[in-house]
């Protein structure tokens, strides 16, 4: 693990990577240091301990964690490394449409939280982490906002192409 990371993107199977490489896209248009991994907490529950002792040693600040099914892996983390803010996002499954993994991250016991994003939310849990990052951090800030302030600008781009070509149009051109 490289010693300066703030943020740690772990997730339970490689099947997760499509949907989590969208944190990894956010933290790097930030700037913000980060590594992906993946690790099962039910297959390789000793290489996750070991892990998670060395995110302590090596003060990571915010962990993100994606899983599917059971989805354990971001309670765990929580529990292991109870001082560090995890991100939980729920990975879509086949069988229940990512409700199992939902609801598997989100009903944490009292005492152990874990923050939960939309299932496949992982771009909003890499926004939720620099928002934590961004406490104390005016540079973070100042980006965070300008990212936020962007939005605004796309909604008024759509609206403006929707006015122009109307909505038959509109619909025909995505």
């Amino acid at each position: 693990m490289n010693q300066n990371i703030d943020v740690s993107i772990i997730m339970g199977s490689d099947s997760d990577l499509p949907i989590m490489k969208d944190c990894a896209k956010f933290l790097e248009q930030m700037q913000i240091s980060y590594e992906i991994k993946i690790l099962s907490v039910h297959r390789t529950p000793e290489k996750a301990t070991e892990y998670a002792k060395i995110l302590k040693e090596n003060g990571v600040k915010v962990i993100i964690a994606g899983a599917g099914g059971a989805a354990h892996l971001p309670g765990v983390f929580a529990a292991m490394l109870p001082t560090v803010p995890v991100i939980g996002v729920p990975i879509h499954t086949k069988t229940l449409g990512g409700v199992d993994s939902l609801y598997s991250i989100v009903q944490m016991p009292s005492g152990i939280p874990v923050a939960t994003v939309a299932i496949n939310g992982a771009k909003n849990a890499a926004i939720l982490a620099t928002s934590i990052l961004a406490v104390g951090n005016e540079e973070l800030t100042n980006k965070l906002a300008d990212f936020k302030n962007s939005l605004k600008d796309v909604v008024s781009q759509k609206d403006e192409k929707l006015q122009q070509i109307g909505y038959e149009s509109y619909l025909s051109n995505q």
